[in-house]
């Protein structure tokens, strides 16, 4: 092997093995501050979006911390499809997403390389030697840091040969010449990457070493902003009509984005020169401010436009918005002080509709069980999230109205409905605990037997019949339904000890394995805590003759 062949090995070896770092440290980091913000990012997104301005802001802050612009558009389709956001909010959290990504490229504008190995050095130490977790946060955060500078500088090394290659020089030539070659090769590139930090970073390199000129390079970052989106494109693929909506906003945003300042490239190339003199700024920063003019001005553009851009859209892909509303509906604080009988209803009506989320959750469960398509279990994994926060709405709710008064009458349904909600979010419970089952029957490829198959069908008929009786005995206060539910629930506890029984009789014949005995008794045990939950509601209805 000749000299130049090693070179060019141990070129590519630096470029991806530093691309590689580079990945790691990004994510690592956004992981390290994801951890530290918690729970908080998505109450950001929730509560801080109340016009498109704020969703503006609420998109900056949230992409420095998780340092994702990708991750943000994600995290807001999902609310979005949960019915926490409008169109119109999540197109200004994703245009403050675009923002809020070029921090990366000014982190890196940072001459800071000769110290990546001390600070990774500094991340390790607060991972490796404490044991509190806000510490190891930090930690992970100076490690992604570190990890970040530290790939850069390799795939620095790795591109330096590439200026005195003929074909690199030639194409960088046709790239200052024909400006639209630039932006197809930028969006190629980080569309394969599938981060426009990476290759904002490696462009910033390749500018800084003078192997492209900046109006060869201003449209490879125009293209970089369109091959970012193609991350949320690829998430909504298959996902709900408002995912795939805010997907088509995020390219709609960045391609016309990338048209005006294709239009605007001399006055712009102008632009960014001016500020490198006035402010002496290295080419690495020239490229950052390039990349934070661009998306601001973007934004500023194309923010009037907000209501054109979701009716757009809406056309473009039509259908109904909000599958789940993960919101409650009903419970509306007025009612409390001026008629609390009135917040009592309107309580019900949001427990009735947590209860219509238990059945249909249950329902995509067992067509999961039988179909094995991963569709019904995110569907099930939905249900029991909209579950879970219905849960907690409607008890705040409930807590509230107990201080003032009620009649005898309406506190007996206070309490029915408090104890119910806590029995709802239970039978969510069980229910995640059968998706995760059916998931481990996929892993570790176990059969069940036509027979165990045909046994759960039938008593999943029995625990749906009986859950469905129990919700109408508490949406009708019906003592004679909630009889019913009772004796159907003893049924469902003589059938999982019938099935138990004979499921050990099959495991003696030999004819199931031990693990299918695992996933099979557990199911059948899940249901049967799913009927007591029922009874528990019926008894509630019953009151006092119990």
């Amino acid at each position: 092997m000749n000299e130049l062949d090693l070179d060019i090995q141990k070129m590519i070896f630096e470029f991806i093995g530093g691309l590689g770092i580079f990945l790691f440290g990004i994510k690592y980091m956004g992981d390290g501050l994801q951890n530290s913000a918690g729970d908080r990012l998505r109450d950001i997104l929730d509560r801080f979006t109340s016009n498109p301005f704020m969703g503006v802001l609420a998109g900056i802050i949230v992409t420095i911390l998780i340092q994702s612009s990708s991750g943000t558009t994600v995290l807001t389709v999902g609310l979005v499809n949960a019915g926490f956001m409008t169109l119109r909010q999540a197109i200004g959290v994703i245009m403050g997403a675009n923002i809020g990504t070029t921090v990366t490229a000014f982190i890196i504008g940072i001459e800071i390389k000769e110290y990546a190995l001390p600070i990774l050095a500094v991340g390790a130490l607060l991972l490796f030697f404490f044991n509190s977790k806000k510490v190891k946060y930090i930690g992970q955060v100076f490690f992604g840091f570190g990890a970040l500078f530290y790939g850069l500088d390799l795939m620095g090394s790795g591109m330096k040969p590439l200026r005195s290659l003929e074909a690199f020089q030639q194409l960088t030539v046709d790239m200052s010449n024909n400006p639209l070659l630039g932006v197809v090769i930028g969006t190629l590139f980080t569309v394969i990457v599938q981060s426009s930090s990476a290759t904002i970073g490696i462009l910033q390199e390749l500018y800084s070493q003078g192997a492209v000129q900046l109006d060869a390079a201003l449209p490879v970052l125009f293209g970089d902003n369109i091959g970012t989106t193609i991350t949320a494109v690829l998430a909504a693929i298959g996902a709900s009509v408002a995912a795939r909506r805010a997907a088509l906003t995020h390219v709609i945003f960045n391609l016309l984005g990338t048209a005006v300042f294709l239009i605007l490239l001399l006055p712009f190339t102008a632009y960014v020169e001016y500020l490198a003199t006035t402010f002496d700024l290295n080419e690495k920063m020239q490229i950052a401010f390039a990349h934070g003019s661009f998306n601001f001005a973007n934004t500023a553009i194309q923010f009037p436009f907000i209501a054109f851009l979701a009716y757009l859209v809406t056309k473009l892909v039509p259908g109904d918005d909000v599958e789940i509303e993960y919101k409650a509906k009903h419970l509306d604080p007025i009612f409390l002080e001026k008629s609390p009988a009135v917040a009592l209803g309107q309580a019900k009506l949001e427990v009735l509709r947590m209860a219509d989320y238990a059945k249909k959750g249950l329902h995509e469960t067992f067509t999961f069980l039988d179909t094995k398509n991963k569709k019904n279990a995110d569907k099930a994994a939905q249900y029991e999230e909209a579950i879970n926060n219905l849960d907690q709405r409607i008890t705040e709710y409930l807590v509230q109205l107990s201080s003032y008064t009620l009649s005898t009458h309406d506190s007996e349904q206070h309490s029915i409905l408090m104890d119910s909600v806590r029995d709802i979010e239970r039978i969510g419970d069980h229910m995640e605990n059968i998706v995760e089952l059916v998931e481990y029957q996929m892993t570790h490829k176990v059969d069940l037997t036509d027979t165990a198959i045909r046994d759960l069908n039938e008593m999943f008929e029995l625990t749906m019949s009986t859950i469905d009786e129990a919700f109408h005995a508490m949406d009708e206060n019906d003592k004679e339904k909630a009889r019913k539910v009772v004796d159907m629930e003893n049924a469902i506890d003589k059938m999982e000890r019938t099935l138990r029984k004979q499921h050990i009789l099959r495991l003696n014949e030999g004819k199931c394995s031990g693990a299918s005995g695992i996933v099979f008794v557990d199911i059948i045990s899940n249901l049967e805590r799913i009927g007591d939950h029922a009874v528990n509601i019926a008894e509630y209805v019953l009151g006092e003759e119990e």
